[in-house]
């Protein structure tokens, strides 16, 4: 009876464990059935799949050496790259206009003179000062040199009496031994040795002392003199500046200011602009923020002709979610580029140059190290590669394949757990 009572009860309680964990009990019970139907299946498969393939079954590609990019798209307008403003380099009087509003000019043509009286009357007692430091450096070397004689020669003396004084202690304690001098007149000399020995030690450390500071008097007069020297290059490249040049040819549109008018020192000069060269007014997602900096590469399509530029101005405000930014193109003058234009643009973000690649197929997963077929011979034979930069069109291969090697793109996974497999035509 009480076997049957625990019997029941072990029912009841699997039967409520196995209603609580129903799904539980489903799922892993799905898992064993898949495993255990699949295996055999999977096993048996690989023997039915053919040990070659035809050429018609998968495609080619052959490593070579070249750049690998990895691209986003953008877009962009075409508009006149030199369209210049032109500030005050400094402080200063409109002197003369040369090129007034209107003026076709050429690149480095002066437009303008500012006055240089003052700039000029700076520079000249800049130099004059420089010159009082260079004498005053050529002063103190002169006297370096003498105050090391005197130093040498002080501390010379003094080792010479040194070794005068420990010459009459010899002789003197000769004489001793033969009873021709006292011995109280042999301590006083031991004593003159001692304070002879201590005065050329003293002597020596305020030697070094001096020396040093000799040495830091000169380091000081060279820094007043870089530093003087480098006020003078900025003068004078303030003085150059005065003279306002054109940065690139165009057309005069503006000048802001008159002849006799004062202008401050970061003040709107000139505005130029030309129709000859060109550049991409561009914008992306904001989301893409982080990729859009000063400096990195562009590439514009022009007709399915791709031109490099690089990325210039960024603007920092965000309007209607986008970035905008300018594009700076090499072949600027291109004979394509029409104002106005809209381009569409692949912004780089990352690169790899000098590099083994091969072009982008099915074969080759996101993973490093992976496997690929390469062909020998009349065999497609599996080796072990590690991969590098993915781009748009091209694959880094850091290892595992050389150059000038074929290779299979397609998707050709069934055949991963052979070694090798025949082509036959």
């Amino acid at each position: 009876m009480n076997t049957q009572s625990n019997s029941t009860g072990f029912i009841k309680t699997l039967h409520f464990y196995y209603q609580k964990h129903k799904r539980k009990f489903t799922l892993i019970i799905t898992v064993l059935a898949l495993i255990f139907i699949g295996y055999p299946a999977f096993y048996s498969y690989r023997h039915f799949i053919p040990k070659h393939i035809t050429p018609g079954e998968f495609i080619l590609g052959k490593a070579d050496v070249g750049p690998v990019l990895k691209t986003m798209e953008g877009e962009g307008i075409v508009v006149p790259e030199n369209e210049v403003f032109l500030r005050a380099y400094s402080s200063g009087v409109i002197k003369r206009i040369i090129n007034s509003p209107g003026s076709h000019i050429k690149a480095g043509e002066v437009i303008l003179l500012m006055d240089t009286e003052q700039i000029e009357k700076e520079i000249e007692n800049a130099n004059d000062q420089l010159a009082v430091m260079k004498n005053n450096l050529w002063k103190n070397r002169l006297n370096d040199k003498s105050t090391r004689v005197d130093l040498d020669y002080n501390t010379e003396m003094k080792k010479l009496r040194i070794a005068s004084i420990k010459s009459d202690l010899a002789d003197q304690e000769q004489l001793l031994d033969v009873g021709g001098i006292s011995p109280a007149k042999i301590e006083k000399t031991k004593q003159e040795l001692v304070i002879a020995e201590k005065d050329l030690e003293t002597t020596q450390q305020k030697n070094s002392i001096r020396l040093k500071q000799l040495d830091a008097e000169e380091e000081g007069l060279l820094l007043q003199i870089s530093m003087k020297e480098k006020e003078i290059e900025e003068k004078n490249e303030t003085f150059r500046k005065m003279t306002v040049r054109a940065t690139s040819a165009g057309i005069v549109l503006n000048i802001y200011g008159k002849e006799g008018e004062k202008i401050n020192g970061g003040d709107l000069l000139v505005q130029i602009s030309n129709m000859t060269s060109f550049k991409i007014n561009a914008s992306v997602n904001e989301d893409f923020a982080d990729i859009i900096k000063t400096g990195g590469e562009v590439l514009a399509d022009l007709n399915d002709e791709y031109l490099t530029g690089l990325i210039g101005r960024v603007q920092p405000v965000i309007a209607n979610n986008k970035i905008n930014f300018e594009v700076f193109l090499k072949e600027n003058s291109h004979p394509d580029l029409i104002p106005n234009m809209k381009v569409k643009l692949q912004i780089v973000k990352a690169r790899r140059d000098s590099v083994i690649r091969v072009p982008i197929g099915q074969a080759f997963n996101e993973s490093g190290k992976q496997y690929a077929f390469i062909l020998e011979n009349d065999k497609a034979v599996r080796r072990e590669i590690v991969t590098g930069l993915r781009g748009n069109e091209f694959l880094e291969i850091i290892s595992g394949i050389n150059i000038n090697d074929s290779l299979i793109l397609s998707d050709i996974s069934s055949y991963r757990h052979m070694k090798e497999v025949n082509i036959e035509n």
